[in-house]
C-alpha cells in the first residue's frame, strides 16, 4: 500500500476491507481508519491460559492448544460434519464443526492449532462443538483470536467477530501511526499519569494484560471527558463574551415583596433558587441556569419570581412547555401567583381560538403582554415579541435543539432558565447539563406528606382494589397505569383496554372511569385528562403518557401494573402524579420480576422517596444510556466513559479543561493554544 494512501486514512486501503466492505462499516458510522480505531471492544475474554487435555473443566469456556492428529469429513445429509482430532502431551480432544464443509480443506495433520469453546463428553470422548480456532506455525507466537486476552466487538449485519478482529489487528499494526497523532500536551499527560495515545489504543484492542488494559482505558476515558469539557467550556465562554442580555435593574426588595404576596411560606430551596435568579438577572451576562427539583418541589413559584423581575424591568417573558394540558396547568398556577402583583399572563397553544390568537399575537408584538405561556405554538413564524428578556423552558429535552434556540436568537439575547422535574445525578449533571449553572430544589412544600409505596403480589390485587374503591367513595381520585412497550405494543394496549372494561363493569362500576393512551388523538387524550383534572372522572386508566402532564392534588392513589417493566426513574416520575395535596397518598406496585435487578428496582422504590437518591441508584443499575430521557438520542453520551463509575477522572478532566479555558483571552477556538485545537480536531465528538 502506498504511503499517501496510508496517510489518507481511508478504510478501504486496509488489507481485507476494500470498497465493498468499507460500505458496511459506513453504516455504523465508521468512515476512516481513525474511526475504526475508536470502535472499542464491548468486552474481553481471557483466552491466555491453556487448559490441559488430560482433565479439562467441562461446560465452561476454555482455551486449549495442540497438534492436529486426524481430520475427517462426514457428509451427513442436512448436517455435514468436519471432525478434527487434536492432541497435546497429556490427552486428546475432538473439535467438531457443523454445516461448515469448507473447513475440511483448511485442516491438515501436523498443524498446530489453538481452540476456544466449551468442552463436553460425547460418546466417551471429549468434544468441543463449533469452537473458535486459530492455526499457528508456532504455538508460542502471538495470536489474534485465541491464546490471549481477546477483544469481543459489537457487530452489525455483514460484520463477523473473527474478520472484524483481524481487520482491527491489521489497523493497529500497520495504520495506527499514520492515522493517529497524540496532541495532548506532554506536561498534561505526565501530570495526569496518562499513557501515550498510540499505546493506549493498542492496549484497548489487544491488551497484554488486564493491568495494561486499565491504564489504556484511563487514557481514553480522560480524553472523552476532557475533549467534551473543552468544547463545552469554549461554548459557554463564547456565549458569555459574545452575547449580551438585558440587565434587569430591579429593586433589592423585590424578592421580599414577592414572598409576602404568596399564600404560603417559601422553602429554603425556593428562597435560595430565587436568590440565584436575582443575581443572574441583574447582569448583562446571559443567564443560562437549570432549575432542577423533584416532582412537586415548587419550581413554578420560582419561575413566577423571574417573570415578575422581567416585567418590573420592562421586558417580556415566554414560558415554553411541551404539552397543552401542562401549559394550561402552569397558566392557572401562574395566574394565581402573578395576578395579585398586577401581572396577567396569557396562554397560547394550538387550541387557542383564531380570533383570540390574532389578538394575542398583535399584543405580544406591541409589548402589551408581559408573560406568555405556551407550547410549540410560541415557535410559529408569525409570533414576535417587542422586548423578550426571559425564556423559561420546561422539560427542554421534549423540544429539538433548534426549537429551543429559536427564541434565544433575539438581540439582546434573552436570559434562559431551564426547568426539569427529573432529578439528575450529580455526575450526569456534570456532563448532560454542564453548560448550565444549576439550582437544586430538594425540599417539599410544607403540608406535603411522603407517598407510601407498596410492592404487591397479584394475589392481593382484589384487596387493593376494594381499598381504592372505599377511598374514592370519600371523594378521592386514582390512577391505574399500564406499561406500553414498543416490542409488545399491541398486546399491551389490548391488555389495558381489556382491564379498563373489566374494572368499569365490576369493582368500579359505580365510578366514572377514563382511558388514555398514546394511540388516542391528542385533542381527545387531553380532553380526558382535563376531565380528570376537573374531577369529572374518578379513575384515570392510562399508559405512561401521564408521566408528565397531570397535576391533580385530589389524586391520592396509584396502581402500576407490571411495574417490573418500567425503569426505576420512570416509576418515580409516575408516582409523582400523586401526593400533591395534604392527604396521605399510596402507590401500589403490581409486579413479579424474574431478575434480581427487577426485584431491586421495586424494593428501592418502596424504601426511597428522594428523587435524587433514586436517580443515583438508577444510574448504577441502568448505566448512562438514554437515562431519564434527557437526551435527544438513545446513544450513550460517551463511548466507554461512565460519569458515575469514572467520576474521579471526570472531575480531573473538568478541572484541567476549566483551567485551560480560563487562561484563553476571549472565547473563540482560534485563540486557544494550537495543541488544543489539533487535539479537538482529532478527538471524536461526544455531543
Amino acid at each position: 500500500m502506498k504511503t499517501s494512501e496510508t496517510q489518507n486514512g481511508e478504510l478501504r486501503y486496509i488489507r481485507g476491507v476494500g470498497p465493498k466492505r468499507s460500505l458496511i462499516f459506513q453504516k455504523i458510522g465508521i468512515h476512516s481508519v481513525r474511526d475504526l480505531l475508536y470502535l472499542f471492544p464491548r468486552r474481553y475474554e481471557d483466552r491466555s491460559r491453556f487448559a490441559s487435555l488430560k482433565d479439562p473443566p467441562l461446560g465452561e469456556p476454555v482455551t486449549c492448544k495442540g497438534e492436529i492428529m486426524d481430520v475427517k469429513f462426514k457428509p451427513i445429509r442436512g448436517m455435514p460434519l468436519v471432525e478434527v482430532l487434536v492432541g497435546d502431551a497429556e490427552g486428546t480432544l475432538k473439535a467438531v464443526w457443523f454445516n461448515q464443509p469448507y473447513l475440511k480443506k483448511l485442516f491438515q495433520p501436523g498443524q498446530q492449532i489453538i481452540l476456544y469453546g466449551k468442552i463436553e463428553f460425547y460418546q466417551k470422548y471429549l468434544q468441543m462443538p463449533n469452537p473458535e480456532f486459530e492455526l499457528v506455525e508456532d504455538l508460542e507466537a502471538a495470536s489474534i483470536h485465541t491464546g490471549r486476552i481477546t477483544p469481543i466487538y459489537p457487530l452489525t449485519e455483514g460484520l463477523f467477530q473473527r474478520s472484524l478482529r483481524t481487520t482491527l489487528k491489521e489497523a493497529v499494526d500497520h495504520h495506527l501511526d499514520h492515522a493517529i497523532h497524540d496532541h495532548l500536551s506532554p506536561e498534561l499527560r505526565e501530570r495526569m499519569d496518562l499513557l501515550p495515545l498510540d499505546r493506549a489504543l493498542r492496549e484497548m484492542h489487544f491488551p497484554a494484560s488486564f493491568e495494561e488494559l486499565q491504564k489504556a482505558r484511563r487514557r481514553i476515558v480522560f480524553d472523552e471527558f476532557f475533549s467534551f469539557a473543552l468544547r463545552l467550556f469554549l461554548k459557554v465562554k463564547a456565549i458569555k463574551t459574545q452575547y449580551r442580555s438585558p440587565a434587569f435593574l430591579i429593586d433589592g426588595k423585590l424578592a421580599g415583596e414577592f414572598e409576602k404576596s404568596l399564600p404560603f411560606a417559601l422553602t429554603e430551596s425556593q428562597t435560595k433558587a430565587i436568590q440565584d435568579l436575582f443575581q443572574d438577572l441583574s447582569r448583562e451576562i446571559p443567564m443560562n441556569r437549570l432549575l432542577q427539583g423533584d416532582v412537586g418541589s415548587g419550581k413554578t413559584v420560582v419561575a413566577a419570581f423571574a417573570f415578575l423581575a422581567a416585567q418590573r424591568a420592562g421586558f417580556q417573558s415566554a414560558f415554553l412547555i411541551p404539552t397543552e394540558i401542562l401549559a394550561e396547568q402552569h397558566y392557572r398556577t401562574l395566574l394565581r401567583f402573578l395576578e395579585p402583583l398586577g401581572i396577567r399572563p396569557e396562554l397560547l397553544t394550538k387550541s387557542t381560538e383564531p380570533e383570540k390568537r390574532a389578538r394575542l399575537i398583535a399584543e405580544l408584538k406591541q409589548g402589551k403582554v408581559p408573560v406568555v405561556i405556551g407550547t410549540h405554538a410560541l415557535l410559529q413564524e408569525d409570533v414576535h415579541f417587542k422586548g423578550l428578556g426571559l425564556l423559561v423552558v420546561d422539560e427542554q429535552h421534549k423540544f429539538g435543539v433548534h426549537q429551543r434556540n429559536q427564541l434565544l436568537r433575539k438581540t439582546p439575547r434573552p436570559h434562559h432558565l431551564v426547568m426539569t422535574a427529573t432529578p439528575i445525578p450529580r455526575t450526569l449533571a456534570l456532563t448532560t447539563y454542564a453548560d448550565l449553572d444549576i439550582s437544586v430544589m430538594k425540599e417539599m412544600p410544607k403540608g406535603r406528606r411522603p407517598i407510601k409505596t407498596y410492592w404487591i403480589t397479584r394475589k392481593k390485587q382484589p384487596e387493593v382494589l376494594t381499598h381504592m374503591a372505599s377511598r374514592i367513595q370519600k371523594g378521592e381520585q386514582a390512577y391505574i397505569v399500564f406499561p406500553l412497550i414498543e416490542e409488545t405494543e399491541k398486546a399491551d394496549l389490548l391488555a389495558a383496554k381489556k382491564e379498563f372494561e373489566r374494572l368499569r363493569k365490576t369493582v368500579f362500576q359505580k365510578f366514572r372511569l377514563g382511558l388514555v393512551h398514546g394511540k388516542i388523538e391528542r385533542p381527545e387524550r387531553e380532553a380526558i385528562m382535563r376531565a380528570f383534572s376537573r374531577r369529572e372522572l374518578d379513575i384515570l386508566v392510562a399508559t405512561s403518557v401521564i408521566e408528565v402532564g397531570v397535576d391533580q392534588p385530589n389524586a391520592t392513589m396509584m396502581i402500576i401494573e407490571n411495574a417490573e417493566r418500567f425503569g426505576l426513574a420512570q416509576l418515580h416520575q409516575l408516582r409523582g402524579r400523586i401526593g400533591r395535596g395534604s392527604v396521605e397518598s399510596a402507590c401500589f406496585l403490581f409486579g413479579e420480576p424474574t431478575t434480581e435487578e427487577g426485584k431491586m428496582r421495586l424494593r428501592l422504590l418502596t424504601k426511597i422517596t428522594d428523587g435524587f437518591k433514586i436517580a443515583e441508584e438508577d444510574l448504577k443499575l441502568r448505566g448512562q444510556g438514554d437515562l431519564w430521557g434527557i437526551r435527544q438520542s438513545g446513544e450513550p453520551l460517551f463511548r466507554i466513559a461512565h460519569p458515575a463509575l469514572d467520576e474521579p477522572i471526570l472531575l480531573e478532566a473538568r478541572k484541567e479543561a476549566q483551567k485551560l479555558i480560563d487562561e484563553i483571552p476571549g472565547g473563540t477556538l482560534e485563540k486557544t493554544p494550537f495543541w488544543v485545537q489539533k487535539y479537538l480536531e482529532q478527538m471524536p465528538k461526544t455531543d
